[in-house]
């Protein structure tokens, strides 16, 4: 079953949509699909891990303001208007795919896996968060 942030779009989205990562849940992985040009941007491909690994997931109200970790960047990032990429602090790992017009989205958060949180924004952060939460258990 995949719950992707595009199920959650009418048909007017749709072009925006093409725009944005997609958070999936694709058997018993959960998989942060990256457009083409998130590819670039954050000079990485596709990022899966096991649900077992996710210890959470939450709404966050400005994704963008999660960027501002100080440490080593690897990716895009214009304060504000595009964070697509790792941020390796003292004491955690990051990968985040936030653009301006998606100022809103989810933390996941990860145990036993190469980074410990994924910073994704979204449209629909409650809806992508409910339908993620409700695979976990």
């Amino acid at each position: 079953m995949n719950l992707s942030r595009r199920e959650v779009y009418d048909s007017s989205d749709r072009e925006r949509a093409k725009a944005m990562a997609d958070l999936l849940v694709e058997d018993d992985q959960l998989v942060l699909r990256l457009t083409g040009a998130e590819k670039l941007e954050g000079l990485h491909g596709d990022l899966s891990v096991p649900l077992s690994s996710v210890s959470g997931i939450e709404v966050i109200d400005n994704a963008h303001a999660e960027a501002d970790m100080h440490g080593f960047r690897q990716g895009t990032r214009l304060p504000g208007i595009i964070e697509v990429g790792t941020v390796r602090g003292r004491k955690k790992k990051i990968f985040m795919a936030v653009h301006k017009n998606t100022p809103r989205g989810v933390r996941v958060s990860l145990v036993g896996c190469s980074q410990d949180e994924w910073i994704v924004g979204c449209d629909k952060p409650e809806e992508v968060s409910s339908s993620v939460s409700s695979r976990l258990n």
